[in-house]
């Protein structure tokens, strides 16, 4: 006989009752417990390697930077990190982790180390051998079908078509401009026409016509930070905006007309050095093309009418290693042949690519593996052979202009690319200022097949001559009458002989202000170069250094000036100045 014992029914009651909770209060903690990170561990994120273990030990590493050791815990959805072996990180770093799968994702709570808080502030970490998943990118044209009427191109002499003008050279001579001016008194100032908006964008030229980008921000302190230095920091400005088009007369200053190619919030971020319009115009004086980024490229006849527009998707263009640091586009369109030639090198996926001038259709598109790339494309002609050359990180490469096949490559450059090729004496010229490698090649321009050289060599059948740790970081070398002149943008100048390579002299400028971006220019035996704080310097061209005149614009320089038919068109960071000089 079973026996049972007599329990008082509220008693009984509350206890279930009691029980209940308790049980609903577990399974609530644990559902919303963020789960434990799995260890042992190795993680990728950029060039970057994060390794976890058992015991507690942290390792943060990758080439070029100091390996970061030291400890590491976690408390419920909070990873804190101690280095106290790391440069100024003898504080803990505090970090809001998640776990997305098998992706760790990192947020910053406080750090005070500003090398740590860099790598792994809004990052996404991977496990170890896992690819990250590149989405197809899709290419959208909005235009016309049939190639419309198109105006006829005034006369191409005297113009100065793309970025660095004809071929990206810097060079026109037969301008007879003074070798002084002042942007303050109006000195051999022919016209001053204020640009709203922020650009680093340069002037291009074509008969009387100069055209110019812009973007203008909604938020009305909206700037850019001039200087040297080493901050990757992108800007907070991420308001609305109005990407523009401005053609000015290029006798009176006056705006002919202006066009708003897109409003809206921007695709991508910007570097705090740069601007959403950091990427020149081009024309062949039939059309001219403006890309901007994420927002697209935009084609207009030189009159203004809008013919296509062709959206790439988004572009992310920053730092190769730290990925989370967006610095903007800013390599400029040519136009070849009736093709806009596009180099674009993002974290996800890198291609060129030629579009139809009249109809903005694609011609060839070739896709490449490369790291994020900032310098314009160039056309090389020599020979009977029209070769794109392109910059870039992993390799300089040169493809078949008409199709998009490639026919040389060249490893060996700098990690981060920003100046231009340039043809100079049967050799194509390129160079690029990032350290260790801050290399200066001369390509042989009938060169075919992997160029790359070996190790401790300076040349080989497709090099003639190279050099490593004098590439110029952000300018475009100049080569004119025998000599490539090369701009630090740290304001140290170098003059070599181009056939051999060997130094004619090397000088620190004087005044160099916060550097040096804009890239020089010629004409006349006179080179031009424009400090970032409104310096222009005149430099005789020759074998040895002398500094001619040294001329004050009152405003920010950052874009490379124009040079046509007697005057230098000369972007500022909020006008666009005409110097010359004037009828008598």
């Amino acid at each position: 006989m079973l026996g049972f014992i007599p329990v008082d029914i509220d008693s009984a009651r509350r206890f279930t009752c009691l029980s209940l909770a308790v049980l609903v209060c577990s399974i609530a903690a644990v559902s919303t417990q963020q789960p434990l990170l799995p260890v042992p561990a190795r993680f990728h994120y950029g060039a970057f390697t994060l390794k976890l273990d058992r015991g507690g030990d942290i390792t943060l590493e990758a080439e070029g930077w100091p390996t970061l050791n030291g400890t590491w815990k976690t408390d419920k959805d909070e990873l804190t990190v101690s280095m106290p072996g790391a440069p100024d990180c003898s504080g803990v770093g505090r970090y809001r982790f998640r776990l997305a799968g098998t992706h760790l994702l990192l947020a910053v709570i406080e750090d005070t180390c500003e090398l740590r808080r860099m790598i792994l502030h809004d990052s996404t970490w991977l496990p170890e051998g896992e690819k990250p998943v590149i989405l197809e990118r899709r290419i959208v044209r909005t235009g016309n079908d049939g190639p419309p009427t198109l105006p006829v191109a005034a006369a191409s002499r005297g113009s100065w078509p793309s970025f660095r003008g004809p071929n990206a050279s810097g060079i026109a001579d037969g301008q007879h401009l003074p070798d002084r001016w002042n942007g303050r008194t109006g000195e051999n100032i022919l016209w001053h026409t204020a640009i709203p908006g922020l650009a680093h964008s340069s002037p291009v030229v074509w008969g009387d016509r100069v055209f110019v980008t812009s973007a203008i921000s909604s938020k009305p302190n909206a700037s850019f930070k001039p200087g040297l230095y080493g901050d990757g920091d992108a800007s907070d400005d991420r308001s609305r905006q109005k990407w523009m088009i401005y053609a000015i007369d290029a006798r009176t200053g006056k705006v002919a007309w202006e066009r708003v190619a897109f409003e809206g919030e921007p695709g991508n971020k910007r570097h705090i050095k740069s601007t959403y319009a950091s990427a020149s115009p081009a024309t062949d004086g039939r059309i001219v093309v403006a890309w901007f980024g994420s927002q697209g490229v935009y084609a207009y006849d030189v009159n203004g009418r809008p013919l296509w527009k062709v959206d790439l998707g988004r572009v992310d263009m920053g730092a190769y290693d730290i990925p989370s640091y967006e610095w903007g586009p800013a390599s400029s369109p040519i136009i070849w042949n009736g093709l806009v030639l596009l180099q674009c090198d993002t974290q996800a996926d890198s291609f060129v690519l030629a579009l139809d001038g009249a109809t903005g259709k694609t011609v060839w598109k070739t896709e490449r593996q490369e790291l994020p790339s900032w310098g314009t494309p160039t056309v090389v002609s020599t020979g009977g052979r029209d070769e794109l050359v392109t910059n870039g990180a992993n390799y300089i490469r040169g493809y078949d202009v008409r199709t998009g096949q490639e026919l040389w490559r060249l490893g060996g450059s700098s990690k981060i690319t920003a100046p231009t090729p340039i043809l100079a004496n049967g050799f194509i010229i390129v160079a690029s200022g990032r350290r260790p490698e801050r290399p200066i090649f001369a390509v042989r321009a009938d060169a075919r097949g992997d160029l790359t050289l070996e190790k401790d060599r300076t040349s080989n059948n497709g090099v003639a001559w190279s050099k490593t740790a004098r590439g110029p970081y952000m300018p475009t070398p100049l080569a004119y009458n025998g000599l490539l002149y090369s701009l630090n943008n740290d304001g140290i100048f170098d003059a070599y002989e181009i056939e051999t390579g060997k130094e004619i002299y090397r000088k620190r400028l004087d005044p160099i202000g916060s550097g040096f971006s804009a890239s020089p220019v010629a004409a006349d035996g006179r080179v031009y170069l424009s400090n970032e704080d409104g310096e222009m310097l005149v430099v005789a061209a020759g074998r040895e250094f002398r500094l001619v005149s040294t001329n004050t614009m009152g405003e920010l320089l950052m874009a490379t000036p124009a040079l046509s038919n007697g005057v230098m068109y000369v972007r500022s960071a909020s006008s666009l100045f005409a110097i010359g000089t004037r009828p008598r």
